[in-house]
């Protein structure tokens, strides 16, 4: 049995949902169809969205994660996942990711049901795609939808995974904040508790300043972000502090898949933590503020790719 051959084997012990058909066909079969699906697509490459030295079990964790991070941000549940793998040659790299990709589908009860592989040379960077398919409710929260007047929130806490990337790189010693950086975790429950109740929502995932001003010319309006408002984490306060400086760093690093989101006020009683860092105002673009007064935008909002 080939490489290939091999791997793919490997998965098939994964992929025991029905519609996968053992992964021994050109397509997998979900039904039924009547129901509202929401269906995404992410890829992550080595150098770009993990380090080559990031364990495989962490990748393929990531992988999930990101992927299912979408589908929370339209309050979906998920589904099933079809996957696109790049062999290298190094089986046992493989079979690391097999039994991190195994760990994830377990933690999110979400299942394998197909995908395809391809061969690359020998230590070329690795490139992973995911599609996830996910059942949502009645409404589905978009980026655009929000209101002048709304309020502005974020769940969790934001920056962690910024300092947890240069943990992984060695420049600090912080293993919690390391973890959060490899191993993300979508917000999946609280997309669900929110979508009845938001006017737009997205994760945050390139950086909350950049993807709030992608929320913002969706919706044609203006936010506002009190930067003093933005959670930290103890951790974070105590590698980097919580100056003006720090804020905007935390707001700018990513990868922290947290859920942004514009509600009226007042909130229901939710089952998840929010805290409110703004508020949706006429005109258009993204406006920051402390309180010392209105904070330059920096240069970089965000991750562009």
């Amino acid at each position: 049995m080939n490489r290939e051959g091999a791997f793919i084997a490997a998965l098939q012990t994964l992929a025991t949902h029905p519609a996968a058909r053992g992964l021994a066909d050109d397509a997998a079969v979900l039904a039924p169809l009547n129901e509202r699906l929401v269906i995404t697509h992410d890829m992550i490459a080595e150098g770009v969205h993990y380090l080559a030295t990031d364990p495989p079990e962490d990748v393929a964790w990531k992988l999930i994660a990101v992927n299912l991070s979408d589908l929370a941000a339209k309050g979906a549940t998920p589904l099933a996942v079809l996957m696109g793998y790049a062999l290298t040659g190094d089986a046992a790299w493989d079979a690391r990711f097999i039994g991190g990709l195994r760990a994830a589908l377990v933690a999110f009860d979400v299942a394998l049901i197909g995908g395809d592989t391809v061969a690359l040379p020998s230590n070329a960077p690795r490139v992973l795609g995911l599609t996830a398919i996910g059942r949502a409710g009645e409404h589905v929260p978009s980026r655009a939808g929000a209101r002048v007047g709304d309020a502005l929130f974020v769940t969790g806490m934001i920056g962690d995974a910024g300092l947890g990337l240069l943990a992984a790189r060695g420049e600090i010693d912080a293993p919690a904040l390391r973890a959060v950086y490899r191993r993300p975790t979508p917000q999946l429950a609280a997309g669900r508790a929110l979508a009845p109740i938001v006017t737009a929502m997205m994760d945050v995932s390139d950086g909350l300043l950049i993807d709030v001003q992608r929320l913002a010319m969706a919706s044609e309006v203006m936010i506002r972000i009190d930067l003093d408002a933005i959670p930290l984490s103890a951790d974070y306060i105590h590698h980097s502090g919580q100056n003006r400086a720090a804020r905007l760093a935390a707001a700018t690093a990513g990868d922290d898949y947290q859920l942004a989101f514009t509600a009226s006020l007042p909130l229901p009683k939710l089952p998840c933590c929010v805290t409110r860092i703004g508020q949706v105002a006429s005109g258009k673009g993204l406006v920051i503020y402390d309180r010392e007064g209105t904070v330059p935008l920096p240069d970089t909002l965000g991750w562009q790719h």
